[in-house]
Parts: structure tokens; C-alpha cells; sequence
């Protein structure tokens, strides 16, 4: 995975408060279009998501409650009621959910600790919202939409590909 691993050590030299703008922008993005995305989540909105990817050097803190997602460098402690490690490409997936999070979770590819009925309560949310991260990222590129949705698209189908999972 040539596009992939360049991406991944990119990321290294990124500055941290420009990828907490770029994770602010695109959760903002994603509830533009998915306004009542964490609506289904009920009494688990005051819940913080931690999502730890074991390949970049970045993790991320949502709190569905504030509409808001932190940026902090992996390895760095968070203060979540749920933690979910794995590969960045499988997480995104599942975000958008496209593929089956049961099997990835048995097949040990993700580990997810904390407070197991919010993780649920997540995963039904995102399950009722069909969210596509390529078009939204594509949407935000004006007249480069379909280069960027094509190549994007691709570079995913690739790395779920090399991680044994096909998108749906």
C-alpha cells in the first residue's frame, strides 16, 4: 500500500492544531449533512469517544454532546468513557458504516475497552446515517469533487483490500 504508508508518515510532520482543524472541519462537514447523527445516541451523548488509530500519529476525542472532536498525538492520555484502537482505515470505515463491525471486532482487528452499550448506541447511530467520508472531503474540494472523490475512493478500496475487508 504505496499511498497509504506516504499518507501515514505525511501525518508525522503535520503540526498538531492544524489536524484538529482539519477533524473539526470534517465533523462538521459530516453533521451538515447528518444533522441528527448523534441524535440516536440518547443518554450515551454525554459519552466521550476515544479513537486511537494503531497506525497514525494521531488520536481523537468526540464528544457527541458538544459536537466537537479533539486532535491530541498518540499515545497521549484522553479522558473517555470508550476507547476504540485499530488500523485508521478500518475506524473509518466503520464510521461510515460500510462494513461489518462484528467481524472486525471478533477477528481481533479493532479493540474496543470502556462502556461497551455506548460503543453500540454509536454504531446504530452511524449505522442509520449511511455517512460517506470520501464525498464529504470531495464536497469540500469545489471543482476538483470528482478527481478527489476518485482518487479517495480508490486509495480506500485499496487499504480495506489490504486489511482482508471489502467496502459494501
Amino acid at each position: 500500500m504505496l499511498a497509504p504508508s506516504r499518507l501515514m508518515a505525511t501525518a508525522r510532520i503535520i503540526p498538531l492544531p492544524i489536524v484538529g482543524r482539519i477533524a473539526d472541519f470534517l465533523l462538521k462537514e459530516v453533521l451538515s449533512i447528518h444533522p441528527k447523527l448523534f441524535d440516536r445516541l440518547g443518554e450515551y451523548s454525554q459519552s466521550r469517544f476515544a479513537f486511537v488509530p494503531s497506525d497514525f500519529p494521531f488520536s481523537f476525542l468526540i464528544c457527541p454532546k458538544d459536537r466537537t472532536v479533539q486532535a491530541f498525538r498518540r499515545g497521549t492520555h484522553m479522558a473517555a468513557d470508550t476507547t476504540i484502537c485499530g488500523p485508521l482505515v478500518l475506524m473509518l470505515a466503520l464510521a461510515e458504516g460500510r462494513i461489518d463491525g462484528d467481524a472486525i471486532f471478533f477477528a481481533r482487528k479493532l479493540t474496543v475497552t470502556g462502556d461497551m452499550e455506548a460503543v453500540l448506541a454509536l454504531r446504530n447511530a452511524l449505522d442509520d446515517n449511511e455517512i460517506d467520508l470520501v464525498d464529504a472531503v470531495g464536497r469540500l474540494s469545489g471543482p476538483m469533487t470528482r478527481s478527489i472523490t476518485g482518487a479517495l475512493g480508490s486509495v480506500r478500496r485499496q487499504a480495506l483490500k489490504a486489511h482482508g475487508v471489502q467496502w459494501n
